[in-house]
């Protein structure tokens, strides 16, 4: 099962991962300014994460492939790293879907 890490950057903004099982980053949030803020994003991810109406699929200038999640709301909770193909993304989805409901913060 996977896990949510939540770190922190240089400019102290707080920031969370969602890791698959064997540690690989399969979602990274935008940065937030306070960590309760950040926590509020894990919840959204575990929320939208199961429903895959919410993964926006695109396709970056150089031909790589990447998803956003999205709240209800329409705003990205998190977006994935680049994809070389479709079928490649589609995991990757299934993947934040398997993993996303985990209750295991770092």
């Amino acid at each position: 099962m996977g896990k949510f890490r939540i770190t922190q950057r240089k400019n102290g903004e707080y920031q969370f991962s969602l890791l698959a099982g064997n540690g690989q980053i399969i979602l990274m949030s935008e940065g937030y300014s306070q960590r309760a803020s950040c926590l509020a994003g894990i919840e959204s991810v575990k929320i939208n994460g199961k429903n895959e109406q919410m993964f926006d699929r695109k396709t970056s200038l150089n031909g790589k492939f990447y998803f956003n999640l999205k709240a209800g709301n329409g705003q990205i909770i998190g977006t994935s790293e680049m994809y070389e193909s479709e079928a490649a993304r589609e995991n990757g989805i299934y993947s934040v879907m398997r993993n996303s409901q985990t209750n295991d913060i770092i």
